[in-house]
């Protein structure tokens, strides 16, 4: 059972008045969705704004080749819209990668509710100009001079840095980590991104058991990532 409002303690709510929160959560359900769930499909209209309460989720958008890229991996309390006003269809995917549970409102009460309180609304600005810099560093990683290694290693340090749990080895990144879900992070074959990561894995960099990957050395990742050296 899960009781109260849970919208208190997220981040991006942690500064809108008590009585907007608690309006919020009144006009909004929560709902169940299994893995492998689509919540919102590119070209068709949305009307609702999606919060990650549990689980996580991908948003990702498909190749001309019908390839999917991954662009964000989602955990709790994450805005998963890609806008909030929905004028528009929606352009990206976004489908759970785990068992969730997400908080939905319809887009005019919550548009209300940003009009009523200026926090809300710039919790949201914030939010979305993270997704951006975001994106801007991933364009910038995907610049031949990078090679793919050190890409695949920039986006194993993110994943550690928002899901790591610290285990004896070092950080286990808590997310089900297939080598096909490499490959849509990194737009590359499934074979090069096995390749990749036993190189990784010879640099001692990570280690691999199954669909888990734990970074050995944060450090050391983050090195490696910036300047191809390893220490």
């Amino acid at each position: 059972m899960h009781g109260g409002n849970q919208l208190e303690g997220l981040e991006l709510f942690q500064d809108v008045r008590p009585e907007i929160r608690d309006r919020l959560w009144k006009n909004g359900k929560v709902e169940g969705y299994e893995r492998n769930r689509m919540i919102i499909r590119a070209r068709e209209p949305v009307g609702a704004v999606f919060i990650q309460l549990s689980g996580k989720s991908v948003v990702y958008n498909l190749t001309h080749m019908g390839k999917r890229k991954i662009l964000f991996v989602f955990g709790k309390g994450m805005l998963l819209n890609e806008h909030v006003m929905n004028w528009h269809s929606a352009s990206l995917y976004c489908e759970t990668i785990e068992k969730s549970r997400i908080f939905t409102v319809p887009s005019s009460k919550f548009i209300h509710y940003m009009e009523q309180d200026f926090e809300l609304a710039k919790s949201v600005l914030v939010a979305q100009e993270k997704k951006i810099w975001r994106l801007g560093h991933q364009l910038k990683n995907t610049m031949g001079s990078v090679y793919m290694e050190r890409k695949l290693a920039a986006k194993l340090w993110k994943l550690g840095r928002d899901f790591g749990i610290q285990t004896p080895e070092g950080i286990e990144i808590d997310v089900k980590l297939t080598v096909t879900f490499l490959a849509d992070m990194l737009g590359a074959p499934r074979e090069t991104a096995s390749r990749l990561c036993k190189t990784l894995t010879g640099y001692g960099l990570i280690q691999m058991d199954k669909k888990r990957i734990t970074i050995l050395d944060p450090h050391k990742m983050s090195v490696f990532y910036k300047t191809g050296k390893v220490e």
